[in-house]
């Protein structure tokens, strides 16, 4: 559900000499089926929903509106993620670009740089604004103009294993990072041989979601944030900043965490009492871990101090209008119905409504950031470690989406790598990364 590993940013060009020319000449060049007239316009909608429970989900609500409507119909499209935005760019380089285009929001930036993304018109601009949190407003919307209709919603919080922290002597999750260090140097195991056998607390260099998520999420609720307001330059070397590299060097130096074991797995397999990820590994846990499952506890993300104020990290998706396409009110009318419309919902409590957006998305483990869509269907799938991840939406950050974002986290992940295995200290990894992320983002406007 959430991006894992994420294509670099690279120019147009080198997209463009790096795929294969099958892809380029494979887009949507037929808009409005044979061009007879009378014919229904073709909307190409493209995604990353290529496969599995979500190709599925999509393709229910894309049928019904094909089954209701003539004038208009819609055909899915759908690259693995890997691969997503390098296609919206060369495709739009080929002239040959989607109708309807479903990016990760840490790329609107760099797509409304490069004209790929169509301002949302002032109507849907509203709704969007008014029927949303505030976190996902912020990550469809660029320079304060909003650019589409928010999907998936992740919220960042901390999962835990209840039987290894009872095993501990510890009565629940911790709720300040003092907590959080006693709790992972108490439930962390070795043998005498000095390998790990459970991590206290999970720092893991496999992807994009433990390295750089997590960490961004503990720097949000110690009130700081990675790039500044303007977008222009870097905000990580700050007290906030450097509280956070600090814990969680000490915790790798004290041998409570081992960021060479890939956190997916051990959690499952009760070799990690605590780490911080997405909800949409809730519904993953749940499936893999069958009866174990029971162990797993969610808790809010623990703050510096007691009575701090809550805050934590949101990514997301959005769908939004290519900027070249032609038939652009239709393309909207298509996601207003899609993102806005309400129905009926099976199971839910006399007269439940919600989204098909919002439907879709809790069919596949995942949220949605319309709080109001989450309780009526969360009500109706009661899993109490849902529950954090929905309270968290009304106090989340969002990615920064300026048009370096993606190749400033990708520095940033190199630089909190190279903090955890040894190779810089906490005074280099702030000075490095403020050094190539300024670079970075100062060069993309």
């Amino acid at each position: 559900m959430t991006p894992a590993r994420r294509t670099s940013r690279l120019s147009r060009r080198h997209f463009a000499l790096a795929l294969p020319s099958a892809l380029l000449a494979s887009g949507c060049a037929s808009h409005q089926g044979t061009g007879r007239p009378g014919d229904p316009i073709v909307l190409t909608l493209l995604s990353h929903y290529a496969s599995g429970v979500l190709k599925e989900a999509l393709q229910g609500p894309v049928d019904e509106w094909n089954a209701s409507h003539d004038r208009v119909k819609v055909r899915t499209k759908a690259v693995e993620f890997t691969d997503l935005l390098t296609t919206f760019m060369v495709r739009q380089a080929a002239g040959q670009g989607a109708d309807i285009l479903h990016p990760y929001c840490l790329w609107n930036g760099q797509l409304v740089q490069a004209g790929v993304l169509r301002p949302a018109p002032r109507e849907h601009a509203e709704e969007i604004t008014r029927g949303y949190s505030e976190a996902a407003v912020d990550a469809a919307s660029v320079g304060g103009q909003v650019y589409g209709y928010p999907t998936e919603v992740q919220t960042y919080a901390l999962y835990y294993n209840k039987r290894l922290l009872r095993e501990a002597g510890i009565d629940g999750p911790p709720r300040t990072w003092r907590e959080l260090e006693e709790t992972a140097y108490r439930t962390a195991r070795r043998d005498r041989y000095g390998n790990t056998l459970v991590q206290g607390f999970g720092l893991s260099t496999v992807d994009d979601s433990t390295t750089v998520g997590q960490t961004l999420a503990l720097l949000n609720a110690a009130g700081g944030r990675f790039v500044s307001e303007d977008g222009r330059s870097t905000a990580i070397d700050s007290p906030a900043g450097r509280a956070v590299f600090d814990l969680e060097h000490r915790l790798v130096v004290r041998g409570a965490s081992a960021p060479g074991v890939n956190v997916y797995k051990a959690f499952r397999s009760g070799q990690v009492a605590m780490v911080v990820s997405a909800g949409w590994w809730t519904g993953s846990l749940k499936t893999l871990m069958g009866k174990d499952y029971r162990d797993v506890g969610v808790a809010p993300l623990p703050l510096p101090e007691a009575d701090g104020k809550r805050a934590t990290l949101s990514t997301g998706f959005m769908l939004g209008v290519n900027a070249a396409g032609k038939h652009p009110r239709a393309a909207w009318e298509f996601l207003r119905w899609l993102n806005t419309e309400k129905v009926n919902v099976r199971n839910a409590k006399e007269g439940g409504k919600a989204t098909r957006m919002s439907s879709l998305q809790v069919s596949a483990g995942s949220l949605t950031g319309r709080a109001d869509d989450m309780r009526t269907l969360l009500g109706a799938h009661s899993d109490a470690n849902l529950r954090p991840f929905l309270d968290a939406l009304a106090y989340s950050v969002p990615e920064p989406n300026v048009p370096g974002a993606q190749q400033a986290k990708s520095l940033l992940r190199k630089n909190i790598e190279a903090l955890w295995t040894g190779q810089q200290s906490v005074d280099q990894a702030l000075r490095t990364t403020r050094r190539q992320v300024d670079r970075e983002v100062s060069r993309s406007w």
